[in-house]
């Protein structure tokens, strides 16, 4: 063997091997009509909604998550609600819906009720999968600054190794700037924001 030719170990074929068959998963934060166009909604936030449909697409039904902002009527009397008190995504009505074309492209059974910004249930099923098979996951959805981070946070956290994403193209902030700065915070938390 000649000298400046070495051997490539086994285990870094394997590896290789690895994150080539990890499973991809799409994770859809809160895409309901309050975040839209209701009571929270934004032109931001509606221009996103066919992306993220086609994005949907591209992604069998059985690697998709989808995550439903949902409060009770007491939302005002909340800590949450006493921080932003506007009322949405109260249980049942108009406004805690998912968008329609939505819904129909995510199976019934992976669409998680969550109380607040990010969902534990949600991090928690995604890291059983993952103990089953490694998962690469991809969120989108609304709003980037306050759902989206708080969810790619909480996966980032419990799965460190993981590749998680977030699809710039497929979120919208409360604002165009704080869609920017929750971008930069999940960059700097290792999460891509391609």
């Amino acid at each position: 063997m000649s000298p400046s030719v070495l051997p490539v170990p086994a285990e870094a074929n394997i590896s290789e091997s690895k994150v080539k068959s990890m499973r991809k998963i799409l994770v859809v934060v809160d895409m309901q009509k309050d975040f839209i166009d209701g009571s929270l909604g934004t032109p931001e936030a509606q221009a996103i909604v066919d992306s993220v449909i086609e994005k949907m697409k591209t992604y069998d039904k059985a690697n998709i998550y989808v995550t439903r902002d949902t409060h009770k009527e007491d939302y005002l009397e909340t800590e949450e609600g006493k921080n932003l008190p506007v009322v949405h995504c109260v249980k049942e009505t108009a406004g805690w819906q998912l968008h329609p074309k939505i819904e129909a492209l995510a199976d019934s059974s992976h669409i998680i009720d969550k109380p607040t910004f990010g969902s534990l249930r949600l991090m928690e099923l995604l890291k059983q999968e993952n103990e089953r098979e490694p998962l690469e996951m991809e969120l989108v959805g609304l709003c980037t600054d306050i759902c989206v981070v708080s969810n790619a946070l909480l996966l980032k956290a419990a799965m460190p190794e993981n590749k998680i994403r977030v699809d710039r193209t497929c979120c919208a902030g409360v604002t165009p700037e704080s869609h920017e700065a929750a971008l930069m915070t999940m960059k700097m938390c290792q999460i891509a924001t391609e």
